[in-house]
C-alpha cells in the first residue's frame, strides 16, 4: 500500500489519513485510559493483583470499545457516501446535461475559463462521469473514502499496543513505586506518540507532543485523586 504520494521533489501526507487518525487515537486512548485506571486503582489499593487485573480488563474492554466505535462511526460515513453516490448516479441518468453543466460550473468556480471548463467536464464525463462528480462535487475520493474494517482493526491494535506500555510498567515496578513509575512511563510514551504522529502527518512535533502529554497528565491526576479519596473512605 502506498501511503505517501509523491509529486516531483515533494511528498504529501493526505494518503495517510485513513489509518493515521485511527492509529493515533487508538494508541493515545490505550495509553491514557489504561494508565489512568492503573494509577487510580493503585492510589486506592496496594494489592498488585487487583491493580493488574484492572489494567488488563481496561485493555481488553478498551480495545473492543475502540474497534466497535470506529466500525460503527465509519460505517455510518460509508453509508452516507453510498447514498450520495446513488443519488448522483440517478441524476446522471435522468438529467445528464444538467449534471454536465453543474460540473462545468464547479471548474469555473475554481478559476478555469468557461470554454476550457466545459471541455474538461465533457472529457471527464466521457471517461467516468460518476467518478468525476464524486471527486469534484461530493469530495469523495479513494483516499478519503470510509473504510470501516481498516479503522476498527487499526484502532483496536493501536489501543492494545498503547495499553501495554503502562501495564508492563506496573508489572515490573515495586508496588510502592507503581504510581510515579507508571505516570512517568506514560508521559514519556505520550510525548513519543505525539512526536511520531506529528512526523507521520507532517505537523509540528512540539505542539503535538505537548497536547497529548498535558491531557494524559490531567487524566492521571484526576483518577489518582479519586483513587485516594475512595481508598481513604473504604
Amino acid at each position: 500500500m502506498n501511503i505517501e504520494h509523491h509529486h516531483g521533489d515533494h511528498s504529501h501526507y493526505v494518503h495517510r489519513i485513513g489509518w493515521l487518525r485511527a492509529a493515533v487515537l487508538g494508541a493515545n486512548d490505550g495509553i491514557v485510559s489504561t494508565a489512568s485506571v492503573i494509577v487510580g486503582v493503585a492510589a486506592a489499593s496496594d494489592d498488585r493483583g487487583v491493580i493488574l487485573i484492572a489494567g488488563i480488563a481496561g485493555l481488553v474492554a478498551g480495545a473492543m470499545s475502540m474497534a466497535a466505535g470506529e466500525y460503527v462511526s465509519v460505517s455510518s460515513q460509508s453509508d452516507t457516501e453510498r447514498a450520495d453516490l446513488e443519488t448522483e448516479r440517478q441524476a446522471l441518468e435522468e438529467q445528464p446535461e444538467g449534471e454536465l453543466e453543474e460540473l462545468t460550473r464547479i471548474y469555473i468556480s475554481r478559476g478555469i475559463d468557461r470554454t476550457v471548463a466545459r471541455e474538461v467536464a465533457i472529457q471527464l464525463t466521457e471517461h467516468d462521469a460518476l467518478a468525476a462528480h464524486a471527486r469534484d462535487e461530493l469530495g469523495i475520493t479513494e483516499t478519503a473514502s470510509a473504510q470501516p474494517v481498516l479503522a476498527a482493526v487499526t484502532s483496536a491494535a493501536a489501543f492494545s499496543i498503547g495499553a501495554l506500555l503502562p501495564l508492563i510498567a506496573a508489572m515490573l515496578t515495586p508496588i510502592t513505586l507503581a504510581i510515579p513509575v507508571v505516570a512517568g512511563a506514560t508521559l514519556v510514551s505520550l510525548m513519543l506518540l505525539g512526536a511520531l504522529s506529528a512526523r507521520a502527518g507532517g505537523a509540528g512535533v512540539l505542539k503535538a507532543a505537548s497536547r497529548v502529554t498535558i491531557w494524559g497528565a490531567i487524566a492521571m491526576a484526576l483518577t489518582a485523586a479519586i483513587g485516594y479519596m475512595v481508598g481513604g473512605v473504604v
